[in-house]
């Protein structure tokens, strides 16, 4: 079955009960792997070095309740009952926030965006209404909208989010699988476990990476049961502590104990909030992982058992150390020391496997990201393989993984302990959801009209709480906390720098496209030999005659009898329906025979990379032919106008339209009312095929479309050349230092590493051209 009819079939859930249930159980390995490993290493990381655990058992009564107050308030009353609910067509994460501030307040810095875009079904399935202009969302929206500079910012803002995530992806499998093996130092002596800890770590780390090509689809079903096993694992344990060891201990989930944790410890407790901070290590998943669940199912999983266990944990944990204050002269304060000693074996095995299980969802919503920012315009190309057929959202980024390998490894090698590991998984983690309150505020503005007062409530509250966090994990910069701000600070760069140099070489287009005047002085020979074939010349432009078009036209002594300008641009939606994947339009007169073919992408969607593409081309033009009833189409009183621009669906979404199929056997009774026939020589075998256009006998089409299909059927059969301009990006003379560095020299090695169009992938060298063009931005 084709992965984008899927994908589609996939975003349309079924609500029934069974369902819910049947997902919320699949969530638990890929949502929430990350979240429930946290309880390996929040006290270690607490009692690392600012405070102490002493005899009166006031830190760990308030390290307790503030973990269990964080719990409650920032992923189960912040992301369940309030950030899921701002979900854009079913997706979550950083993107789908700024995607949907985008839709509603023209904030978007696309540069190809068209008015025909407004009306794909998942622009306004949202329900968009418009705001009462005497409301003061009315004016948020409007200077939004005026100011660019109050665009970048946001744009910045998004990005920052996303590198942050970026980063978690790198500091989360480190310190997950550290901490679990961390439970051998229990086994051995200090100077063994010196030598063993770290390379068993590198080893699973190595391991873990590897394995990625292979898609997590076929192991993907043993996630869920090996994060219940934990789950189950972790409660059980924590119910045996609380009740052999400090039944009371449920006193210290007041408020109370917090007010006096930091009276007694001031400076110290108040740096130790960073340690604190890691039992919502893994919460943002919920949003972001949305699109491959529902939220119903979500929010079941979390609050009937992810959050029952982890608090059973945190209690059981703190019931143990309220009993036992010397263990730190022998061991640091960890998960393991609280584990009966009968069990310690099967829990450390089943930690690591529940260590490998979390990090295995950071690096697939890693992935994830990437792809994202790389459809949005702000990432260069890579390679993306989908490695499940039927999974949606399973994909590997060969590039990426291996940087994220390296990363990890040398995290791991050089901090060597939980401490500083925690510190900068930390503030990554608190980074992310101070964009999420930031940008939640504005979509409660903006795209839920309503009350603003409402969102400044929102932003004063959750904002205080993780501003609190994030300066107790700021103040450990040099104790690690260095490590996600560089981190993200090198991929902001890489993100802006691309983005800019993107957006100001389409704007170089824009203002060099061809006048459809010069087009039209050619004649419908344009001036040179026709022959036989397609020539597919790649452009971003959605509108007017790219500037290369001229070049070859001017320097070549024939050109193909078929023209396609094709764009292949992403929208501000998450998934465009198959059946509105295509706009077709004509440029210039019919015998002309150049045709305009935008392909639309959500920043989500599955790009197709084979023949399919090239057969969903085709139709859509043949399609478009045969509905086509104008002279003179697109282009020729107005170029700009592309509200004339049809609407086409892939072919396997159009069953009542023109469908391509080819027959190994010659049959030459074929009634031609019904379908138009051309035969296609493949090289070098001596096997022929017929292809066929499959024609639907109502309505009807007349003579000169049929004799225009049998033309493209013609050109298809002589083969099709893939042309694109090489491009040489350069600073315009005069420009600043700042910019020329950016374009000469940031931007050109982005875009000489990067790669091409995902289409042309599948071409055979032999049918590209390529013609190198020098761009003054």
């Amino acid at each position: 079955m084709d992965l984008e009819s899927v994908m589609y079939k996939n975003s349309i859930k079924d609500e029934s009960w069974k369902t819910v249930l049947t997902l919320a159980y699949q969530s638990l390995g890929v949502v929430y792997g990350d979240l429930s490993t946290s309880p390996l290493y929040v006290y270690k990381s607490t009692f690392a070095e600012d405070i102490q655990h002493s005899e009166t058992n006031e830190e760990i009564y308030g390290v307790l309740s503030f973990v269990f107050w964080t719990l409650t308030l920032i992923p189960l009353l912040k992301y369940v009952f309030i950030v899921l609910k701002a979900d854009d067509n079913g997706e979550g994460g950083t993107f789908a926030l700024y995607s949907l501030l985008c839709r509603h307040a023209q904030v978007g810095l696309l540069p190809n965006v068209q008015l025909a875009d407004e009306e794909l079904t998942e622009y306004t399935k949202d329900g968009t209404v418009p705001i009462d202009k005497m409301n003061i969302g009315w004016g948020l929206k409007s200077v939004l909208e005026k100011h660019k500079v109050l665009q970048r910012v946001l744009l910045v803002l998004a990005l920052i989010g996303t590198c942050m995530v970026i980063g978690d992806g790198v500091l989360t499998p480190a310190i997950s699988v550290f901490s679990a093996v961390s439970g051998l130092e229990l086994s051995m002596s200090k100077e063994q476990h010196r030598y063993v800890e770290v390379p068993v770590a590198c080893v699973i780390l190595i391991f873990l990476f590897a394995l990625q090509h292979y898609g997590t689809h076929r192991v993907g079903f043993l996630f869920a049961p090996v994060v219940m096993t934990w789950l189950l694992c972790i409660s059980c344990i924590g119910v045996y502590n609380i009740l052999h060891w400090n039944p009371h201990v449920y006193e210290a989930l007041s408020p109370y104990y917090m007010f006096k944790f930091l009276k007694k410890t001031q400076r110290g407790g108040w740096m130790s909030l960073g340690g604190i901070l890691l039992c919502i290590t893994g919460s943002e998943a919920m949003f972001a992982d949305l699109g491959h669940f529902s939220q119903l199912s979500i929010k079941i999983a979390f609050t009937f058992l992810v959050y029952p266990s982890l608090i059973l944990a945190y209690m059981g944990q703190a019931a143990y150390l309220s009993k036992h204050h010397t263990i730190t002269s022998d061991y640091r304060i960890g998960f393991y020391v609280s584990v009966p000693e009968k069990i310690r074996w099967p829990v450390l095995a089943i930690a690591i496997l529940q260590a490998v299980v979390g990090s295995q969802a950071i690096i697939t919503g890693t992935f994830s990201i990437i792809k994202q920012c790389s459809a949005m315009g702000c990432f260069p190309k890579v390679k993306i393989i989908h490695t499940s057929s039927k999974v949606h959202g399973q994909i590997y980024i060969p590039e990426i993984n291996w940087c994220l390998m390296l990363l990890c490894l040398a995290i791991t090698v050089g901090f060597r302990d939980t401490k500083r590991m925690g510190n900068a998984a930390g503030l990554a983690v608190i980074t992310v959801m101070l964009v999420t309150t930031c940008l939640m505020s504005l979509v409660i503005v903006l795209c839920w009209h309503k009350s603003i007062f409402l969102a400044i409530c929102f932003i004063f509250f959750f904002g205080s709480i993780e501003a609190l966090y994030f300066s107790a994990s700021l103040i450990k910069f040099l104790e690690g906390a260095w490590v996600p701000i560089a981190l993200s600070l090198i991929f902001l760069v890489i993100m802006y720098v691309w983005h800019y140099g993107t957006l100001k070489k389409y704007e170089f287009d824009v203002q060099n496209k061809v006048s459809i005047n010069w087009l039209l002085g050619l004649g419908p020979t344009l001036g040179i030999v026709r022959v036989r074939g397609i020539g597919l010349i790649h452009t971003e432009l959605v509108s007017g005659i790219p500037a290369i078009f001229s070049h070859f036209v001017t320097n070549l002594p024939a050109f193909h009898q078929v023209v396609i300008f094709l764009c292949i641009k992403s929208v501000q939606v998450p998934h465009v329906r198959p059946e509105e994947r295509f706009l077709v339009g004509r440029v210039g007169p019919k015998e002309y025979r150049l045709y305009r073919c935008i392909a639309r992408y959500g920043y989500r969607d599955f790009h197709k990379d084979n023949n399919e593409f090239e057969k969903d081309l085709i139709c859509s033009i043949a399609e478009f032919i045969r509905s086509d009833t104008s002279e003179y189409g697109l282009g020729f009183d107005n170029l700009e106008d592309d509200t004339k621009m049809t609407v086409v669906g892939t072919s396997a979404s159009n069953s009542e339209g023109i469908r391509m199929c080819e027959d190994d056997q010659d049959n030459t009774n074929s009634h031609i009312d019904d379908t138009l026939e051309v035969r296609v020589v493949k090289s070098p075998e001596i096997v022929r095929k017929r292809v066929r256009f499959v024609v639907p006998e109502s309505p009807q089409i007349d003579l000169g479309a049929r004799e225009e299909l049998q033309e493209l059927m013609q050109a298809r059969e002589a083969g099709m050349a893939f042309i694109m301009g090489h491009s040489y990006v350069k600073a315009k003379r005069g420009s600043s230092l700042i910019k020329k560095i950016v374009i000469n020299y940031g931007y050109d090695f982005l875009r000489r590493n990067s790669r091409g169009p995902t289409y042309a992938l599948s071409i055979p060298h032999a049918s590209i051209l390529e013609v190198g063009m020098v761009y003054r931005v």
